[in-house]
C-alpha cells in the first residue's frame, strides 16, 4: 500500500517508521538536531515548499533512511492511509 505525502511524492507504507507533527516536535531540542543532522546528511527532500505541517521518517529494504517534509497535516496523512487499509479490506 501506497501513501501520497503531497504534490507527486508517493511512499510505500512499509517503508514508514514515524509521522510526526512539524509544530509540536519541532520545538524539542532533539528533533531540531535530529532534522539538521538528516539535512546535513542531503536525505531530506521537501514534498512541497508550502508551510510544513509534518515530516514523514522512511526507511527502505536497503536500510536508506529518508526524511521527508510535507505539507499535510499528520491527521491527513493518516486518514490518507486508514482509507487504503479500508480499501483493501473491501476488496477481499
Amino acid at each position: 500500500m501506497y501513501l501520497h505525502l503531497g504534490s507527486d511524492v508517493v511512499v510505500n507504507t512499509k517503508d514508514i517508521i514515524g509521522i510526526f507533527d512539524m509544530d509540536n516536535t519541532s520545538i524539542g531540542k532533539a528533533t531540531k538536531k535530529y532534522l539538521a543532522d538528516c539535512e546535513k546528511a542531503h536525505i531530506v527532500k521537501t514534498v512541497s515548499y508550502e508551510i510544513p505541517k509534518s515530516f514523514i521518517v522512511c526507511e527502505n529494504d536497503k536500510k536508506e533512511l529518508s526524511v521527508y517534509i510535507s505539507q499535510l497535516s499528520p491527521i491527513t496523512l493518516a486518514k490518507r492511509a486508514e482509507h487504503s487499509i479500508e480499501k483493501i479490506k473491501d476488496e477481499s
